[in-house]
């Protein structure tokens, strides 16, 4: 059974969700981030049958998020490096790591330590534009739909 494709949807967390939305492709990712590389890197980190390992991984890379590069000849073998998409990704990873372990008690289990100084990192989502933290109360969705759409902005609500 195939899923709904969200490619064509203007809201921007639904096309994120079309390339990113499983979970093996957010913890595919999350060990690339962290250094792993090669498919039985991924393998023994996750935990996923191969033929869904290699699918997942082909998705990351047909998105742009992860690039082959061969690191063998014989047999030929290859490991998967983030790209630039893949690297901006990384914020919204740590934002779900901090987000889980407030509210899911897994704060010991993972935290992210600043290689400096040697603390837990506090992360906050700041506007580019103000240089102000980001608060839900200041917020306020604005949607600029095309006029000929059948799609309607619950989509991204």
């Amino acid at each position: 059974m195939r899923r709904t494709r969200l490619t064509d949807v203007p809201c921007p967390i639904a096309r994120s969700l079309d390339e990113v939305g499983e979970w093996w492709s957010l913890l595919i990712l999350r060990d690339a981030m962290l250094g792993l590389t090669r498919f039985d890197e991924f393998q023994r980190s996750i935990g996923l049958a191969t033929n869904m390992l290699t699918r997942r991984l082909h998705a990351l890379v047909e998105a742009g998020l992860l690039e082959k590069r061969p690191y063998q000849d014989r047999p030929l073998r290859h490991g998967y490096h983030l790209t630039d998409k893949g690297r901006d990704f990384l914020p919204v990873l740590i934002a779900m790591a901090d987000w889980g372990g407030r509210w899911l008690g897994s704060e010991e289990a993972f935290r992210i330590i600043d290689r400096e100084t040697g603390l837990p990192v506090e992360p906050l989502l700041i506007d580019r534009t103000t240089g102000e933290a980001i608060r839900p109360e200041r917020l306020r969705p604005e949607f600029t739909i095309p006029a000929k759409t059948t799609w309607a902005k619950d989509e991204c609500e």
